[in-house]
């Protein structure tokens, strides 16, 4: 798929995430900015370059990570406590990050697929990120996430150091809003 290099630089911002958050295994609790290969929206097809993802909010960061499609067709909308206390969340916010902004007409005016942004298959915007990563010195995506609509960074592992910054990892039961925000997505949290 062609890169359009004039329209990225129309669709480049300076994008300075404020309070975002993380949601991480709790296992990794001790290196919140840490990264690893994996099979991601728009990760590395080729285990290239690595990508950390964060959300603005609890609720986005949780429906990305750890509801995903998992209660499709499903009547019975819970998630237990013991696999959710297997998770915490970090505070991160961010100098200036350049990104290719997709949360409006972007893949529009590139002429590429929406799927990039909002497929349950995530084949097609691995490569279109790979290309952005190749042919671009941006430092990752702006989307809205298909799950909330809220929005969420995609940052490529050439901006996370020296430009992220995290808090500390704490355990995701702890956080108030955790509750009424499964509530508002029809899930609930359950003790077994």
């Amino acid at each position: 798929m062609p890169l359009n290099l004039r329209s990225v630089s129309q669709l480049t911002v300076a994008f300075a995430p404020s309070s975002y958050v993380r949601v991480t295994p709790s296992a990794h609790a001790a290196t919140p900015l840490g990264m690893s290969f994996g099979k991601t929206r728009f990760a590395s097809p080729t285990d290239f370059f690595k990508i950390l993802y964060i959300a603005k909010d609890v609720v986005t960061g949780v429906a990305e990570t750890i509801i995903r499609d998992r209660f499709e067709g499903k009547a019975a909308r819970q998630l237990i406590e013991s696999e959710v206390g297997t998770w915490g969340v970090t505070e991160i916010s961010a100098k200036p990050l350049n990104l290719l902004d997709l949360r409006t007409t972007g893949l529009l005016r590139l002429g590429i697929s929406t799927d990039i942004a909002r497929a349950k298959n995530q084949d097609e915007a691995r490569q279109f990120s790979q290309i952005v990563y190749d042919e671009t010195d941006l430092e990752g995506i702006l989307y809205r996430s298909r799950l909330t609509g809220e929005d969420c960074v995609a940052v490529y592992d050439r901006a996370v150091t020296g430009k992220l910054t995290a808090g500390p990892v704490v355990d995701l039961l702890t956080i108030a809003a955790l509750v009424s925000g499964l509530s508002d997505l029809n899930i609930q949290l359950i003790k077994s």
